[in-house]
């Protein structure tokens, strides 16, 4: 008799092993990969992500974070999304343009937005959703894009207060077509380079300045080697945050919308930082001693013109026709 209890005991105890063990194999594992530092408010909002994720799970889902291009540089991630990994990076309407949804690049054109309501207005739209619905047939998914990345600024190594100023200037972009073209449109050479590298470039002299928002050019310590700062604000960066749809669509529903709201709800977190830190930062460049441009009436109206030879590229880029006209009426600036 003691036997057989010992055995039933034996039984019992395997059977919660199991139990154990299949519990811990239903866990889904999302890697998050940026080239940003944890120390930017994109990062301090993905940690705020990463703790959603686990409270609206119930600790089934769990989200990794990789900063500083430790996962690998933009195209890197996008490519092992493609292939099905559980992977999510954050990308922006140029990075979509080059894979396979053209219009979407016009996000990212200089001096586009007039303010930050015709961003918020725009991703609310019908066209906005169309282009979000063209993505995912081409095996990306939108998670999110109500992050604030931030106003993108020009930091240059001498002073720049016009288009003028910025002829033979090599500016650090994005590896893509959109923000290539947009700084060749304001005068610059554009230079593509992954931005973990270009504290060393400019240092070297192999570029005269990168363009980013001021936690980004601060939090990479741009300023140490680039002394001059011009507020463009030449693009108004909202951000995406995407993920494969081979890997969306192996979620169940439940886990989909956890993955969604919780990114959505640390999108709003974002942009409080974000809000709170631009002057905070400003001021400490200042302080380590960056020059800084203001943008007059007459400046701001001198790029805004030369920003128009963007726009008359379409063709070039495969855009919808009239597409300039489309989607300043869907932001409701005409």
């Amino acid at each position: 008799m003691r036997k057989l209890s010992l055995l039933f005991a034996i039984c019992v105890l395997g059977v919660a092993i199991l139990g154990v063990a299949g519990a811990a194999e239903k866990v889904v594992t999302v890697q998050i990969g940026f080239e940003n530092t944890m120390q930017e408010p994109i990062g301090q909002a993905l940690t705020k992500w990463q703790e959603l994720v686990a409270e609206k799970s119930n600790g089934t889902m769990k989200v990794d974070i990789f900063a500083n291009s430790a996962l690998g540089n933009k195209k890197d991630i996008i490519d092992m999304m493609l292939l099905g990994e559980p992977v999510i990076t954050l990308a922006d309407g140029a990075f979509y343009a080059d894979y396979g949804v053209p219009d979407f690049g016009i996000v990212f054109g200089p001096f586009l937005f007039d303010d930050w309501d015709q961003c918020w207005a725009l991703t609310e739209s019908d066209w906005y959703a169309g282009q979000s619905k063209a993505l995912e047939e081409k095996g990306l998914k939108i998670l999110a894009s109500n992050w604030v990345y931030g106003a993108r600024h020009t930091l240059t190594t001498k002073k720049v207060t016009s288009p003028e100023d910025l002829k033979g200037l090599k500016i650090r972009v994005p590896a893509n077509r959109i923000q290539t073209e947009g700084f060749i449109a304001l005068g610059a050479a554009a230079t593509g380079m992954s931005l973990g590298d270009v504290y060393q470039a400019l240092q070297a002299g192999v570029i005269d300045g990168a363009e980013n928002p001021l936690s980004t050019l601060y939090g990479r310590k741009l300023h140490e080697v680039a002394k001059h700062l011009i507020l463009d604000g030449h693009v108004l960066n909202f951000t995406t945050w995407i993920c494969g749809t081979l890997f969306f669509d192996s979620l169940t529903e439940e886990q989909q919308e956890i993955l969604i709201s919780a990114a959505v709800e640390a999108g709003i977190y974002n942009n409080q930082l974000a809000e709170n830190a631009e002057k905070e930062y400003l001021g400490m460049m200042v302080a380590e001693g960056v020059i800084v441009t203001e943008m007059t009436p007459e400046s701001q109206a001198a790029f805004k013109e030369a920003a128009q030879s963007f726009y008359s590229l379409g063709d070039k880029f495969g855009w919808s026709e009239n597409l300039y006209e489309t989607v300043r009426k869907a932001m409701g600036a005409e």
